[in-house]
């Protein structure tokens, strides 16, 4: 009649995210953005130890998903300039290397994407935090977010 506690524990965690997403400033929805895609690329990391093939497919695409679909859709590179340029850069050499690690079974590169979402996500929190936001703080912020760069993704987001 009421269906399994499962169903249940489902309902209630899509309820809170769509009430957390409803309320949320954009600000916060670019950091559910990134938590979102942490913890699928998390999944993928487990799932791929494991031999779970299709489930971590699956994490992977929604990792993917997370990043070209929220995180560089919602770059406006007219207003945000070199910096949108070059996040626009850095999404798509995530999404290039998620591919990759999908395809080659490579854990480190899916640690490696991991690593650059926290990152960004690290600097994003700090924006936030920042009351008053100057445009010498906001020219400070790639370099910031990318303590991690190998060379290859410096190319890709020069």
């Amino acid at each position: 009649m009421f269906g399994t506690t499962r169903k249940g524990a489902s309902a209630y965690a899509t309820v809170s995210i769509e009430t957390g997403v409803i309320a949320a400033s954009p600000h916060k929805l670019i950091v559910m953005l990134f938590d979102g895609a942490m913890v699928a690329v998390s999944m993928a990391q487990q799932q791929m130890q494991a031999g779970q093939i299709e489930a971590k497919g699956k994490s992977i695409s929604k990792a993917i998903s997370i990043i070209d679909n929220g995180l560089r859709a919602s770059l406006d590179k007219k207003v945000g300039g070199q910096i949108a340029v070059s996040l626009d850069a850095l999404y798509t050499y995530m999404s290039n290397r998620l591919l990759i690690a999908n395809l080659n079974n490579q854990p480190e590169i899916l640690q490696e994407v991991h690593t650059l979402l926290m990152d960004l996500k690290t600097a994003w929190d700090a924006i936030g935090q920042q009351a008053d936001l100057t445009p010498a703080a906001v020219a400070e912020i790639p370099a910031a977010a990318m303590p991690n760069a190998t060379p290859m993704m410096k190319a890709y987001s020069a």
